[in-house]
């Protein structure tokens, strides 16, 4: 039997997780803001439901690696607070990891909207 309170519990645990990331991690917000100019530009610009699904999956990566990036980075520093190469090398790797999960977003991004754009640039020549 699901234990229902329980599961609320975790969905509220986890939504003041989501809450501290962006109130208090500088590259959430900078996340946070891209996406937001995103999601603005794709009003705009008429997405399709496809090309949402695309979008909004990308922003989601990019918050959840940016997420797991940094409860790997918090940990390290309570397992290991002063300096460890190897802890060091830990949380290169999992910001190396958003960064993957970013640049990809962007080329992403650069595609969905680059067509958009490039069509409003050849109609507007005709």
């Amino acid at each position: 039997m699901i234990n229902i309170p329980k599961v609320l519990r975790s969905f509220r645990f986890a939504g003041q997780g989501i809450i501290d990331l962006f109130r208090y991690e500088n590259n959430a917000k900078v996340h946070l803001l891209v996406a937001i100019v995103v999601i603005s530009v794709g009003f705009w610009l008429q997405f399709s439901v496809t090309e949402w699904a695309i979008i909004l999956t990308q922003i989601g990566l990019v918050w959840a690696a940016e997420a797991v990036n940094t409860a790997i980075e918090k940990l390290c520093d309570v397992v290991s607070p002063g300096h460890n190469p190897t802890i060091g090398n830990i949380k290169d790797m999992a910001a190396g990891a958003v960064l993957i999960v970013s640049i990809v977003a962007v080329v992403i991004g650069v595609l969905v909207i680059g067509s958009h754009l490039w069509s409003l640039i050849v109609i507007s020549r005709h």
